[in-house]
């Protein structure tokens, strides 16, 4: 619910005038501009399906992998099939997994059709020490981007926000 609300994406070189190069924004519930109503709103509506009908949720990178735009390359199509009829065949429920710094997600160390050193997010980067500054400054922009909304989120979604330390 909690990423649902940050509607985290990328602008793109030819989707907006300027943009050479891909640049981070959020959009609440990957469309701000078409809610009439608070974006808790539609989050507590979605939490309450995903509950009902006991449903995984996937957060699934099509970005960046192995460093920083102009270092790493754009995730290989072949892996993000891979990735999501791995999901979609229950193949990801029977695999052990990690979990990412900051952000609180886990991620499968296996997968069919996809190398281990993709699927856990700092082993793909060569510079660790890049991938901790970067993975902490994306950590703080979730929670400033959040900041906004967080005064009608309920503890369920606020409990999900990344450990990170804003710092202006």
């Amino acid at each position: 619910m909690y990423h649902f609300i940050s509607g985290y994406t990328a602008k793109v070189a030819g989707t907006e005038m300027g943009i050479t190069e891909p640049t981070l924004t959020f959009s609440a519930c990957f469309g701000k501009v078409f809610l009439p109503l608070h974006p808790t709103q539609y989050a507590e509506l979605l939490g309450e399906k995903l509950k009902k009908h006991n449903v995984n949720v996937w957060l699934l990178n099509t970005g960046w992998v192995g460093g920083k735009y102009g270092v790493g390359s754009r995730i290989k199509l072949s892996y993000t099939r891979s990735l999501i009829t791995a999901a979609l065949n229950g193949e990801l429920d029977k695999v052990e997994y990690g979990s990412t710094p900051f952000f609180k997600l886990n991620f499968p160390k296996s997968c069919t059709g996809v190398p281990a050193e993709i699927l856990e997010p700092k082993n793909a980067w060569k510079d660790k020490d890049a991938f901790t500054q970067t993975a902490q400054s994306l950590a703080n922009s979730f929670v400033k981007n959040f900041e906004q909304y967080a005064s009608a989120a309920n503890a369920e979604i606020l409990a999900a926000a990344p450990q990170a330390e804003v710092t202006a």
